[in-house]
């Protein structure tokens, strides 16, 4: 596959080095070595010496240099990463919400708080889909609900008595359990 070289003109030799600073700034190392890759490439350098230098494949190098033929910079850039389909259609996603602002309670539930795994539960006895506990607070966020969870520090706790308990007190107990254990 021969690609012939295009000589690029200032401009677009300022626009590539532009991305190649804003692509190191972001952090975006694809878009980085596409920019660098065109620029060694317009600057003569082999195809062979191009891939070893940015660790391209040979097949890469080729369809990035005729992404910037075709289109330019922005042929460079990253494309959108939509990722996979919904598992829950909006329908299914406004039943979820009408049943979470219900409570458990009036689900059926024993409990007075909804728990990650219950909601599971309640998706998977619903709608006859199967989502992992731990995505389920994703999907909570994506509806508009805050995942709260319990903290270890009581709210209105005394950060001196906490400090002279851990100090005192639980060795303290500490000790005391080992001489219990002792026959």
């Amino acid at each position: 596959m021969a690609q012939t070289r295009k000589c690029l003109r200032g401009a677009e030799r300022s626009q590539l080095r532009r991305l190649v600073r804003k692509a190191s700034r972001d952090q975006s190392l694809r878009v980085w070595k596409r920019a660098k890759a065109v620029l060694a490439y317009d600057e003569g350098q082999s195809v062979s010496e191009i891939m070893e230098a940015w660790e391209l494949g040979r097949r890469t190098l080729y369809d990035c240099l005729e992404r910037y033929r075709q289109e330019g910079v922005t042929g460079l850039l990253e494309g959108d990463h939509p990722g996979r389909t919904p598992r829950l259609t909006e329908e299914n996603k406004l039943r979820l919400c009408d049943i979470l602002d219900s409570g458990p309670v009036a689900y059926g539930m024993d409990t007075g708080i909804w728990t990650a795994p219950a909601i599971a539960q309640v998706i998977t006895a619903e709608f006859d889909v199967r989502y992992h506990s731990h995505h389920v607070c994703k999907l909570l966020h994506q509806l508009g609900f805050s995942v709260q969870r319990p903290t270890r520090q009581l709210a209105a706790a005394d950060p001196r008595r906490q400090r002279e308990w851990v100090r005192t007190t639980y060795p303290a107990l500490k000790k005391g359990q080992r001489k219990q254990a002792r026959p």
